[in-house]
């Protein structure tokens, strides 16, 4: 396929994916790039609105993190250096509060459900309920079909990746692959206590309209 191909393929995937999005209730964007996605964001929080993140490369390589670090919002920085665990527990537990809480999503498919797992797992405890508002910032490269996709998905590519750039003790981290990989169960894996995969969480149709919103860059981002 050449680069028109790819390219038109790719939009045609994106395309199908907001619609569903939407008939699920949840707002949803496109953007071409990182740039555009950040003044998207900027459009979507207030000056002043108390703001919270789950952990993201994402955020960080679209440059969102340093917008929220500009002073015009309330920033609960989970990253902010020296803060203890007990400290940074409670800005996990502050979050439920915030006006807005940015995060990524492990996949998004094209049915119009997003796909999280998480160890901690106050990310998605805050995707379900507490922020008034949900943003969602995901590279096109976490679009696939269906929910039995995304579980490989984040098997193969999302948690051996983080388990690597977290140094966790895990079977993913050495192996690059989970070790549940080729299981038909979800929940498969290891059994360490570094485990990053302790919940599992799939968004579909929402109860309140817009309280989440997805927004989609036409670049490959995160893992």
């Amino acid at each position: 396929m050449d680069n028109n191909g790819r390219k038109k393929s790719m939009e045609l995937q994106i395309a199908k994916t907001i619609e569903n999005l939407k008939k699920n209730n949840m707002d949803a964007y496109y953007v071409e790039n990182r740039q555009a996605a950040l003044e998207k964001v900027s459009e979507l929080i207030k000056e002043g609105d108390t703001v919270a993140v789950g952990g993201s490369v994402t955020l960080f390589q679209t440059g969102i993190i340093d917008l929220l670090r500009s002073g015009k919002y309330n920033f609960l920085d989970r990253y902010a250096p020296g803060l203890t665990p007990e400290q940074v527990r409670q800005v996990f537990i502050d979050s439920f509060s915030a006006d807005v809480y940015l995060t990524s999503s492990n996949a998004v498919t094209m049915r119009g459900e997003l796909y999280n797992v998480d160890g901690n797992s106050n990310r998605i405890a805050a995707i379900c309920f507490g922020p008034k508002s949900v943003i969602v910032v995901v590279g096109y490269n976490k679009i696939v079909p269906d929910i039995d996709t995304a579980i490989k998905y984040v098997k193969q590519v999302s948690a051996p990746s983080n388990a690597i750039r977290l140094e966790c003790e895990t079977y993913c981290a050495h192996a690059g692959f989970c070790q549940g990989l080729y299981s038909d169960e979800m929940t498969d894996g290891c059994r360490t206590d570094s485990r990053i995969c302790c919940n599992y969480l799939v968004s579909a149709r929402q109860r309140v309209p817009g309280r989440i919103k997805v927004i989609i860059i036409g670049e490959v981002l995160g893992f």
